[in-house]
């Protein structure tokens, strides 16, 4: 046996051969990033445990003696064998650990997972219905689910969840199905969260699988032999609530209510997951069981403040346009923008195509209001979803290419969600009048408004990537007798986007004098410092006027230039320009 940690490669002795006996193990998410929760199959029921040991006490390939032991729960499931659940809480952050399952004389192959900070920015990988065996063909689907696994791993190799929208497996009470959907390593390395599908829910297997935690059974619950329970979990800062959408009774609303009432405060962002799309571009988009849900579902996600709906079923991509109660959010929203600022209310829904391969459904083109971007080109896709204090961004991308101009990893959609800045209830207003300006003054001021400079989007210019833009205009006013010299000058901040940054030494300008007054002249461009130099992070004079000028008034501004390397991690980006003046 050998055991992989990061890219070593540690030999066992033959003492510590791996059984059989465990099958279909899964890291499972826990209730925070300091839990995680394991599922396997056992062929007998005998008492089992899992053991978790950091790897850096692995010696020789031997399992450390130190392990932390914890025993397991289970019984009978449905296809005549025995399932074991454990929970392992209390694991140390940014740290690497080794686990295996089983019994002394009888272990599993012994696993390695890490854990990440447990504040600050992270990312997840989703994926839409894998439904190994929907094909007709279980070996092709798993090996597409496989590749799609592989392909987002190692294009993400930090992401910290693997997050299905449901309908792991074709068949509700297949196990070569379950055991092909599993056959990645990863599942057994990331921590896996599921959602129960409608090919998941007509057998007990699908809870037999999947130890999710904080299940409630109640709600959302499954028959008696069929899965349910609604469950949730806060994994940095971010409230993850995932439902049964099979059930279609008022339990998940009641339940939804009483978790954010408990805990939505423990979170900034609130992200909820459920199988069945209720804004999706394909045939099921008017199912009448779809149409149920979206006259019921939509307002409570509303009221409740949910930032970002997951879903699948549908096998095709689609990205909402801002909902709220049902309605489109903003009327001026244009289709395909690669950012949206949400107000109260406000939410993102997001449909994940197949990411096996198994099946696909044509896009209905039936004019649905709800669709921002819709896209179904029949090759795999996954979603990398980023999450920082001020943003979500959900770039989807192809696991598989579709044509040369369309490759492995390239983007299908990307969409960037914040939200609105809420009022600071703990401040006052403050108003003052300025009069007029007197003769004999000088005066300057933004005319017009202070508002936010966009730069746009930057666009890919051969060794660098490229935007331009146009300062808001300063207006200065000097009446004073003597005219006496004055100046205006500016200097930019970095850039930043959460904890990510770059330089404002990339950004230059031109400045010019577009209003005429009072011997005003501009001052000197200054180049971006792509190529060198220091460009706006230093001060840099944007006009000034001689000693001795002539009395009046003049408007400056200046065309900006903004030149960046090409690895500067994508993202929205802002930086503070302070201006000064003097005289």
């Amino acid at each position: 046996m050998t055991v992989a940690l990061g890219a070593s490669l540690l030999s066992a002795p033959a003492a510590f051969a791996a059984s059989t006996n465990q099958t279909d193990i899964v890291l499972g998410v826990g209730a925070t990033e300091s839990q995680r929760n394991f599922s396997w199959y056992s062929a007998t029921d005998t008492a089992q445990v899992v053991q978790v040991a950091l790897a850096s006490d692995v010696v020789d390939g031997a399992f450390p003696e130190q392990a932390k032991t914890i025993s397991a729960t289970g019984g009978l499931t449905t296809s005549n064998e025995y399932n074991r659940f454990a929970t392992v809480t209390g694991l140390k952050e940014a740290t690497a650990y080794v686990y295996r399952v089983g019994s002394v004389g009888d272990w599993s192959a012994t696993y390695s997972f890490r854990t990440q900070k447990f504040s600050g920015d992270f990312n997840f990988l989703f994926f839409g219905d894998p439904q190994i065996g929907s094909s007709g063909n279980v070996a092709n689907d798993s090996a597409g689910w496989v590749d799609t696994l592989n392909v987002a791993t190692s294009a993400y190799p930090n992401a910290e969840l693997l997050f299905s929208a449901g309908d792991q497996v074709e068949t509700a009470t297949s196990e070569p199905q379950y055991e092909a959907f599993l056959a990645s390593d990863a599942l057994r390395q990331i921590p896996f969260v599921a959602t129960n599908g409608n090919h998941d829910v007509g057998s007990k297997a699908y809870e037999q699988h999947f130890n999710t935690p904080n299940v409630d059974r109640t709600a959302g619950a499954g028959t008696g032999t069929g899965s349910g329970g609604d469950y949730w979990f806060i994994y940095k800062d971010v409230l993850f609530l995932d439902i049964n959408s099979n059930s279609r009774d008022a339990s998940h609303i009641a339940w939804m209510n009483q978790v954010v009432a408990e805990h939505g405060d423990e979170a900034k962002w609130k992200v909820l997951a459920f199988h069945h799309s209720i804004y999706s571009p394909g045939p099921h988009a008017t199912d009448a069981d779809v149409l149920d849900r979206r006259s019921t579902l939509p307002t409570a996600i509303s009221n409740l403040g949910i930032d970002l709906v997951l879903q699948g079923h549908d096998h095709s991509y689609a990205r909402s346009y801002l909902i709220h109660n049902g309605e489109k959010a903003n009327p001026d929203e244009a289709a395909g923008a690669d950012s949206v600022v949400a107000g109260p209310g406000g939410v993102l829904y997001v449909t994940a195509n197949s990411s096996s391969g198994s099946k696909y459904y044509d896009l209905q083109n039936k004019g649905f209001w709800w669709l921002s971007v819709q896209n179904q080109e029949k090759v795999r896709n996954y979603s990398a979803v980023d999450i920082t204090g001020n943003a979500i961004t959900i770039k989807t991308l192809r696991s598989q290419a579709n044509g040369t101009d369309k490759p492995v990893n390239s983007i299908v959609d990307q969409v960037t969600l914040t939200r609105e800045a809420k009022p600071d209830t703990n401040s006052q207003a403050l108003q003052v009048t300025v009069p007029e300006a007197a003769p004999g003054e000088f005066v300057w001021n933004i005319d017009g408004t202070n508002g936010l400079v966009d730069l746009g989007k930057a666009v890919e210019a051969g060794d660098h990537y490229a935007a331009v833009g146009s300062i808001n205009p300063i207006r200065v006013t000097d009446t004073r007798a003597s005219g006496p010299q004055w100046s205006v000058s500016a200097q930019v901040g970095d850039f930043t986007s959460g904890a990510k940054s770059f330089s404002g030494k990339y950004l230059g300008w031109t400045p010019a004098v577009t209003e005429a007054g009072g011997d005003a002249v501009a001052g000197d461009r200054v180049q971006s410092g792509f190529s060198g130099g220091d460009g706006l992070s230093v001060s840099s004079t944007l006009g000034d006027a001689a000693n001795g000028h002539a009395r009046g008034s003049a408007k400056l501004g200046a065309a900006l230039d903004l030149n960046l390397p090409v690895d500067v991690t994508d993202g929205t980006y802002q930086a503070t320009l302070t201006l000064t003046a003097l005289s």
